[in-house]
């Protein structure tokens, strides 16, 4: 809806200046409001015409502004000239029944279906989550990575998601055989794993057989002998049954699961292409590289082939990229990783642009950061598992306690919704809530979720769509104090009842695009 006044006034603009009103659609904007009352909606900058060509550099502004004068009408009320921006005043009550109206006759896709949102619709999106080591079982309490891992599939029309599962898998699998333990063992009971992964790596840091046994293992892998590709697929497919489970819990589905060692095959073939261009050149140390300088000067470059002869991580990479061009023919492909492997993707995608293949450029790295002093080799983590049963067991202890809790028919699902919900938002986003709330200047109003949504949609961070949630979400708390419902007249109370219920439409729609099951009652 939020479109239909923006066509208003686009079409304004569109007969002042001369061109077709959809230009000047993506122009608009909302205006902040802020606690005191705002004498406009919508506005549009300047700067923004200058560049479209809808003002002459150094035309007369003010005429401009007085023509549109001239256009107000029912739907816009007032037009003026800010600082470097012209404004539109709406009428309120033609705003309030046309959200209202809409909010009522679609309230499952409002927002979803803006004409705002039309260019995200098209083509193919490949998003491609890196799972933490094999053992690890989740590591939790992750920076931004659960909100993101929910928002980003759901905000495209045709998303391929995919899960690719590594692991340190020479050390492991070498310790195991020391050790005299079978993969079941250690896999069924991810804790035991990780002990065993911080065992080797303690290890390894004092002994040089320890490295050079795990190397070793690691090249059988990738020569592909029996026995190593027997055990990594028995460690890949009780693995994945444990992550399956895990993210069934969390509302969470892959189409493809996918493995480092499942592209070993097709390194090869990567470096005869690199080879057969001129792009790979060997070093004095007998490693393989690709000068990524630009200048030839090897100022800047990216290893692909150790000393001995087997591949790296970078190179499993640009194989895996060829391998899912052919395979799902994507528009775009996101990958989702920690903030550590920035330099990492750089470099990926400076590769495959320097290959030949374009579509590159329509490759992206979306970050999110760590919890500091957590490390997996250390074993300083905390299990995703232990904090999902935490969470249930909390709120389902405050459900307990509170007054006003109603009767539930399964008050532990109910529980673990909440709890899950909680977790999705995290410290962060709500570390963010706090600020913004204190800050004087406000948000946007509730004209503004398409645009909130397009603007996390635009850059893959579903952060601003979790703020606009949480002060929509206090503002009702506010309203349902001030604006009672039972007592009033009819026409009142069915007048409130219209609006809380648009309310929780708008509330249950963003929550479902990050992921979040919404409870009827708790």
């Amino acid at each position: 809806m939020a479109c239909f006044f923006r066509r208003r006034v686009a079409l304004q603009l569109a007969e002042v200046c001369g061109l077709s009103e959809d230009v000047f659609i993506p122009l608009i904007s909302a205006v902040r409001v802020s606690k005191k009352q705002s004498a406009a909606d919508l506005c549009v900058s300047v700067n923004s015409l200058l560049q479209n060509g809808a003002v002459a550099a150094g035309g007369d502004l003010q005429s401009k502004t007085q023509a549109l004068v001239s256009q107000r009408d029912a739907v816009v009320e007032e037009v003026s000239a800010g600082r470097g921006v012209i404004l539109f005043r709406l009428n309120k009550l033609i705003l309030a029944q046309k959200l209202l109206e809409q909010l009522h006759s679609e309230p499952d896709v409002f927002g979803v279906k803006s004409e705002l949102l039309h260019h995200l619709q098209g083509g193919r999106t490949l998003v491609e989550f890196r799972c933490v080591q094999s053992c690890e079982r989740h590591r939790g309490l992750q920076g931004e990575p659960s909100a993101s891992h929910r928002f980003k599939p759901r905000i495209f029309r045709s998303p391929v998601k995919t899960e690719q599962t590594t692991a340190m898998f020479g050390r492991l699998s070498f310790n195991l055989a020391a050790l005299g333990l079978a993969c079941t063992q250690i896999c069924l009971f991810c804790r035991c794993g990780l002990q065993v992964y911080v065992q080797v790596n303690r290890e390894a840091e004092r002994d040089e057989s320890v490295r050079s046994a795990a190397a070793e293992f690691f090249r059988r892998l990738e020569q592909s002998e029996d026995q190593a590709l027997a055990l990594w697929r028995q460690f890949r497919e009780i693995t994945v049954d444990q992550y399956k489970r895990i993210y069934q819990r969390l509302g969470i589905h892959f189409d493809h699961y996918s493995g480092e060692a499942f592209h070993h095959h097709q390194t090869q073939s990567v470096l005869d292409e690199l080879m057969s261009q001129g792009l790979l050149k060997t070093t004095e140390k007998g490693t393989a590289v690709v000068d990524l300088s630009g200048a030839g000067d090897m100022s800047s470059y990216a290893t692909l082939v150790r000393s001995d002869g087997t591949s790296l991580y970078i190179t499993r990479d640009v194989a895996a990229a060829l391998d899912r061009k052919q395979r799902f023919g994507f528009d775009e492909m996101i990958y989702v990783t920690d903030k550590s492997q920035t330099v990492h993707f750089q470099q990926l995608f400076h590769i495959l642009q320097t290959m030949g293949h374009q579509w590159a450029e329509r490759c992206v790295h979306v970050a999110f950061g760590l919890v500091q002093g957590m490390s997996t080799r250390r074993g300083e983590v905390v299990f995703l598992e232990d904090v999902l049963e935490e969470a249930r067991s909390r709120m389902l202890n405050n459900m307990r306690q509170s007054s006003t809790s109603k009767e539930l028919e399964d008050p532990e699902q109910t529980a673990e919704r909440v709890g899950i919900s909680a977790l999705i938002i995290q410290v962060g986003h709500l570390q963010q809530l706090r600020t913004r709330l204190s800050q004087s200047e406000s948000s946007t109003g509730t004209i503004c979720f398409i645009i909130l949504l397009l603007q996390s949609a635009n850059e893959l961070q579903p952060r601003h769509l979790v703020i606009f949630l949480m002060t929509l979400s206090h503002l009702a708390a506010s309203a349902h104090r001030e604006l009672p419902v039972k007592g009033s007249s009819a026409a009142v109370a069915q007048a409130r009842l219209c609006l809380f219920s648009a309310i929780r439409s708008v509330l249950a729609n963003g929550m479902r695009i990050l992921g979040i099951t919404p409870v009827e009652k708790m």
